[in-house]
C-alpha cells in the first residue's frame, strides 16, 4: 500500500458518512423540531429558568419580535449600573461582578476585600503544575491547553467529586483565580516551544487584581499603564455572563446535570467557547479590518468603505464568506450594551496609543454597515454592532496576542459558568435529557459475504509509529519564574 493509503481509505469512508448522514430538512419542520433550538422567528426555544444573567434585545408582542435597546443584567442588576458604580469609585469591577454572579448579591466593602484576597491567594498554581502539566505538553492552541489544564486540576484536588454547594463553591473560586494563570503560562509555553521566543514566566502578584495580573503575566517586562488595566478589566466585566442559553453556559448546565465533577463541566464549556461560531468572532473582525485597511485608500471616505463592504457581501473580498463580522446578534437587535460600554472606554485607549484614525474607521463602519447589509439582503431587520466588533480592536491596542483573545473570553466567562453550575445543581438537580426522533428507514442485516466492497479498499498497512516529540531540558520549577 502507498504511504498515503490511509488518507485514500479515510477519504472514501468520509464519502460514505456523507451519503448515510443526510437528514432531509423538511423532516425538521414535519416533526416540529427546532434546529439549533431556535424558533422560526429567531427566538430561542425556552429550555430552562435562571436568575444568573438576563439578555434583552427584543419584546414579543402577539408572537412578533419587536426590537428594543439591548440590556444585559447580572442577577437582575443592569451591567450599565454596575460599570457606572465601580468606575465612579475609580476601581476595577471584575471581582465585584464575579462575587455578584456567584452569590447573587453585591458584596459589602469587607466581603469584596476578603473575596479579592482569596482570589489572590489561589492564583498561584499547585506545586509541579506549571512544569509537569503546562511546559511538558505545550499546545499550539491556548484554549486546548486551558481545557486540559482544567481537567488536570481534578488530580490536584483532594475532594474532586463532591458536588455539595460548599465544595463546588471552593472549586469555582479556585478556578476563577487560576484560569488566568493557566492561560498566561499556556501562552508563554506556546510562544517558547512553537514560536521560538524567549520564555517569560512571572509569578502572579496576590496584591493585584485579575486584569492587572493578566497584563503582568503575558508581557515580558510585566509592565502596563493604568488605562490598559482599566480597559481590560472592563472587557472582563462585560464578558463575564450572557444568560443560560449561550452555547458554553448551556454546555455547563447539560454536563453538570449528569452529576459529574466541576472540572469536567467547566472544561466542556471551554471546548464550546473554542468554536469560532461562539468565542472566536473578534479575531475574524480583526482580520476583516486588516483586509479592509489594505484595500481602501481613504479611511474617511464613506463611499469607498461602502464599496468594499459590498464586495465582502458579494463574496468578492476578504474570506469570501459573504459575512461582515461583528455585525448582528442572535438576541440583540437595536444595540448590544456590551459594545456601547466597551466603545466608550476604547476611546481612552485609542488616544493613549495614538490610534484614533483606526478608531474612527471602526465608527464609520458601525454607521455604514447595517444599511449596506440590509439593502443587500433586502431586509429591514434591525442589526447592530456586537461586542466582538470592538473587543478585538481593544485587545489589539493592548498588545494582547491573538492566540489569547478567545482565552480572555474564557477567563471572563468562568464566573458565569460556575454560577450556572451551582444553579443547575441546587435549583434543578435533574439530568437534561431531551428527545431525538429516529427518522431512518428500517434496514435488513446483510451477512458479511453478501456485502458490496467499497470503491477503494486498499490493504491497510500500519504506518511506522512516529517518534513522540519530548521536550527536554526543562528547569526545576523553582528556577522557572522571572
Amino acid at each position: 500500500m502507498q504511504e498515503h493509503g490511509f488518507k485514500e481509505f479515510i477519504d472514501n469512508l468520509s464519502n460514505t458518512v456523507r451519503k448515510n448522514t443526510n437528514i432531509h430538512s423538511g423532516l425538521f419542520k414535519q416533526f416540529n423540531v427546532k434546529k439549533g433550538l431556535r424558533n422560526e422567528n429567531g427566538t430561542g426555544v425556552l429550555a430552562g429558568l435562571t436568575e444568573v444573567g438576563e439578555v434583552q434585545g427584543y419584546e414579543l408582542i402577539d408572537g412578533k419580535k419587536i426590537p428594543v435597546e439591548g440590556r444585559l443584567k447580572y442577577r437582575g442588576i443592569d451591567t450599565e449600573d454596575i460599570v457606572a458604580g465601580f468606575q465612579k469609585d475609580s476601581r476595577h469591577g471584575f471581582e465585584e461582578a464575579s462575587y455578584l454572579l456567584l452569590f447573587g448579591e453585591l458584596p459589602s466593602a469587607e466581603a469584596l476585600k476578603n473575596f479579592t484576597k482569596m482570589l489572590g491567594y489561589y492564583r498561584t498554581l499547585p506545586e509541579g503544575f506549571t512544569r509537569d502539566m503546562i511546559l511538558k505538553a505545550p499546545s499550539n492552541n491556548i484554549m486546548n491547553k486551558l481545557a486540559r489544564s482544567i481537567l488536570v486540576c481534578y488530580s490536584f484536588d483532594n475532594n474532586p467529586d463532591d458536588t455539595s454547594v460548599e465544595n463546588v463553591l471552593r472549586q469555582s473560586i479556585q478556578l476563577i483565580a487560576r484560569i488566568p494563570t493557566m492561560a498566561a503560562y499556556g501562552y508563554q509555553a506556546m510562544s517558547y516551544y512553537h514560536r521560538n521566543n524567549s520564555l517569560y514566566l512571572h509569578k502572579p502578584d496576590p496584591d493585584l487584581d485579575t486584569a492587572e495580573n493578566l497584563l503582568l503575566m503575558i508581557r515580558p517586562d510585566g509592565k502596563y499603564t493604568k488605562t490598559e488595566a482599566d480597559v481590560l478589566d472592563l472587557a472582563l466585566v462585560m464578558h463575564a455572563e450572557h444568560g443560560g442559553g449561550n452555547n458554553s453556559a448551556f454546555a455547563v448546565r447539560v454536563v453538570s446535570s449528569s452529576g459529574t465533577d466541576t472540572y469536567s463541566a467547566i472544561a466542556a464549556a471551554v471546548g464550546a467557547l473554542k468554536g469560532p461560531k461562539h468565542g472566536g468572532a473578534n479575531i475574524k473582525v480583526l482580520e476583516m479590518m486588516e483586509n479592509l485597511k489594505e484595500n481602501i485608500s481613504d479611511w474617511t471616505d464613506e463611499n469607498e468603505i461602502e464599496w468594499y463592504l459590498k464586495k465582502i457581501l458579494r463574496k468578492e473580498a476578504f474570506d469570501r464568506s459573504g459575512l461582515v463580522y461583528g455585525l448582528g446578534h442572535a438576541v440583540y437587535t437595536v444595540s448590544d450594551p456590551r459594545s456601547l460600554i466597551l466603545k466608550k472606554k476604547a476611546i481612552d485607549l485609542a488616544l493613549e496609543k495614538g490610534r484614533m484614525d483606526e478608531f474612527n474607521l471602526y465608527r464609520l463602519i458601525e454607521k455604514i454597515a447595517p444599511g449596506v447589509v440590509g439593502k443587500a439582503k433586502n431586509s429591514n431587520k434591525s442589526m447592530a454592532i456586537n461586542v466582538d466588533f470592538y473587543s478585538g480592536f481593544v485587545y489589539d491596542m493592548l498588545n494582547i496576542p491573538r492566540e489569547l483573545c478567545t482565552p480572555l473570553f474564557a477567563i471572563a466567562r468562568i464566573s458565569g459558568w460556575c454560577a450556572h453550575r451551582l444553579e443547575e445543581l441546587i435549583s434543578v438537580n435533574q439530568i437534561i435529557r431531551p428527545a431525538y426522533k429516529s427518522v431512518v428507514a428500517p434496514q435488513r442485516y446483510i451477512p458479511l459475504v453478501e456485502r458490496q466492497p467499497l470503491d477503494i479498499a486498499p490493504r491497510l498497512r500500519i504506518p511506522q509509529e512516529e517518534q513522540l516529540h519530548v521536550f527536554n531540558g526543562i528547569p526545576e520549577e523553582k528556577d522557572l519564574f522571572a
